[in-house]
């Protein structure tokens, strides 16, 4: 700086190099110091009398680990040895007057020669500041890794646990996502919900996979302690020091331990509010240290989540329990008559209560008739249940007490549900079985709203009876509109099938109810073909099989027609086979009217009516 004669103020560099910030000291050709700064003597604490002559080297320059630097290896030099380059660098210590170490950030630059000999200005900082805020970034860095790391396999964990309710596969389906990352393996004992004995479901050992197989399967030395990990806090185990863990503990991971390798393991509980379920085991290799508290606590997360899926797959178990239960007391069983043979299946829809509105149904009527029904009431839940059995006891009732035609039934249906109900609409299909013993016979229905019943030949053909439609059961007579619904009468052939189902199992979402209806034809007249001999039974679950129905509710009911003339007085032919006593409904009850609840009759393959009543004109 100069003033305003231009001279130079010759106190403009002491003040620039006080206030620079930064420690700054010159050195003569010889290497000795001869100018020291106030930042300088602060940075080294050391006064700038006991620096000013000394060799900067021998004085200040050491080695990481305190010792001094090989005068020829000291770059802080290189300018002396008449370099005309500025050198610098981050990896040399200075030797405070305390004794400390000073890590230092630094330039050398050579001052150029004048009036004086040429030296070098040293210039330093502190690296320590700057190294410790760049490893503070790096264990951020780290710190923010490792957490993205945990929620990614916190959220992998999550998924595979949500895509299943079956425990064991959602065990088996955990444990590959924690070994090899977490561990060197893993295993997940469950305790059995009813005999209360502990299994091993699942080992994962990447390194030793026949080995991890063999060591699934019950757990016979913790028969009487259910409890295998006791409280709510993960157990660290160690391979040989296992006297502490517990009994049930100690034996049911020893050999764990002695098959599988490693020396650390963190047992965690399966256990939620509701229950305990088990014990999550997460072994370490053996080199390694025991797992850090924030892996701990992760297991421990993990163990929590995969008790909430147990949780939720034995609620599911429980209402799915139920709900069969209700449904196999809603359906109806099966009465035995003549020898007509009959079938019945129902195929729940894939939700955890597994009940709806679609229902079968036969039974005798006053007049000693057949009846066959076939109905779905609009819904898919428990409330679509309870008005399935409204609408199917209004039937039961109004086809007893009225010896009335199909149609008029239908009528009266209308009007009960309409008037004396909350039930919602509803398709069916009503038919009486007509005809003397022994054939010929037929069909006499009529059809609300609901998909034709089909009738198969024994030689194969089909064919869709499609007359009979009316309304659906819930309109006509609320909406006042005066329909009604045709009468239908079709000869059924001897040995032929009649089949009544809902429309679950001809329509879906990937396939329209005409494509379904047109595959359900094709696959029952070759079944028909292929299974002369076979039962109606036998045709029923082949069809479903072929079929294959999905999504919705399905329900089915066959009839088989004997051949002519059997069960006549006249006919000696052996009766055939009993009537399948496979059926949707629940095995303690029985059809009004079936073999199982009359007294015994001189031929147990007649008509079941000559136990309740005389022998009259003998329609089937």
């Amino acid at each position: 700086m100069t003033g305003s004669g231009g001279e130079r103020d010759p106190g403009f560099a002491d003040e620039v190099l006080r206030d620079l910030g930064a420690g700054v000291f010159t050195l003569d050709p010889a290497g000795r110091i001869t100018y020291v700064n106030p930042w300088a003597e602060r940075l080294l604490r050391r006064p700038v009398a006991r620096m000013l002559g000394h060799d900067a080297h021998d004085l200040l320059h050491r080695s990481p680990d305190g010792s001094p630097v090989p005068r020829e290896r000291c770059l802080l030099r290189t300018p002396l040895a008449g370099s005309r380059d500025a050198v610098e660098g981050s990896e040399e210590y200075f030797l405070r007057g305390d004794g400390v170490l000073l890590p230092i950030i630094w330039s050398a630059t050579p001052l150029r020669p004048g009036k004086t000999s040429g030296g070098v200005v040293i210039v330093f900082s502190d690296f320590s500041l700057h190294r410790d805020a760049e490893e503070r970034a790096i264990a951020h860095t780290a710190a923010l890794e490792a957490l993205t790391n945990r929620l990614n396999l916190l959220a992998e964990v999550s998924s595979v646990l949500m895509s299943t309710m079956d425990a064991i596969a959602a065990a088996r389906a955990l444990l590959p996502l924690l070994v090899p990352e977490l561990g060197l393996w893993a295993a997940v004992d469950l305790v059995d919900a009813h005999s209360g004995i502990p299994r091993r479901v699942a080992v994962h050992s990447p390194a030793q996979p026949d080995r991890a197989r063999e060591l699934t399967g019950p757990l016979a030395t913790a028969r009487q302690r259910p409890e295998i990990i006791h409280g709510d806090q993960p157990v660290l185990l160690e391979a040989g020091h296992l006297v502490d863990a517990g009994a049930a503990l100690a034996a049911g991971h020893r050999i764990l331990f002695d098959r599988l390798g490693g020396r650390w393991a963190t047992a965690v509980p399966i256990r939620s509010r509701r229950r305990y379920y088990g014990v999550l085991t997460v072994a370490r290799a053996g080199d390694t240290r025991p797992p850090p508290e924030g892996e701990t606590r992760l297991l421990a997360d993990i163990g929590r989540r995969l008790a909430l899926v147990l949780d939720n797959s034995q609620l599911y178990e429980e209402q799915r329990n139920v709900a069969e239960t209700m449904q196999r007391q809603l359906l109806a069983p099966l009465p035995q008559v003549d020898h007509l043979r009959m079938a019945a299946r129902y195929l729940p829809a894939q939700r955890a209560m597994e009940i709806g509105g679609d229902w079968y149904d036969a039974f005798l009527l006053a007049d000693g008739v057949m009846a066959l029904v076939i109905g779905d009431v609009v819904g898919h839940d428990l409330q679509a249940a309870v008005h399935m059995a409204e609408v199917r006891n209004m039937l039961r009732a109004l086809a007893w007490t009225h010896g009335e035609p199909p149609s008029v039934i239908m009528r009266r249906l209308d009007e009960a549900v309409t008037h004396t109900s909350d039930a919602p609409m509803a398709t069916l299909v009503f038919a009486r079985v007509e005809g003397p013993e022994g054939g010929p016979w037929q069909l006499h229905w009529v059809n609300a709203g609901h998909p034709p019943p089909l009738l198969i030949t024994p030689e194969g053909d089909t064919r869709f009876l499609t007359r009979g439609h009316g309304p659906l059961i819930g309109m006509s007579a609320t909406m006042h509109l005066g329909l009604t619904w045709p009468d239908a009468r079709e000869d059924l052939p001897a040995r032929s099938t009649v089949l009544f189902y809902t429309d679950g199992l001809v329509e879906s979402r990937e396939r329209p109810i005409d494509a379904g209806m047109a595959r359900l034809s094709h696959h029952a007249a070759v079944l028909a073909r292929r299974l002369r001999t076979g039962t109606v039974d036998d045709f029923c679950d082949q069809l479903l099989q072929r079929l294959d129905p999905r999504g919705d509710d399905t329900a089915l009911l066959a009839l088989r027609l004997p051949p002519v003339g059997a069960g006549t007085p006249h006919d000696h032919r052996p009766p055939p086979p009993p009537q399948s006593a496979r059926s949707p409904a629940a095995p303690e009850r029985a059809a009004p009217g079936s073999l199982q609840e009359q007294a015994p009759v001189r031929d147990p393959t007649r008509d079941t009516r000559e136990a309740l009543d005389p022998p009259r004109t003998p329609d089937v």
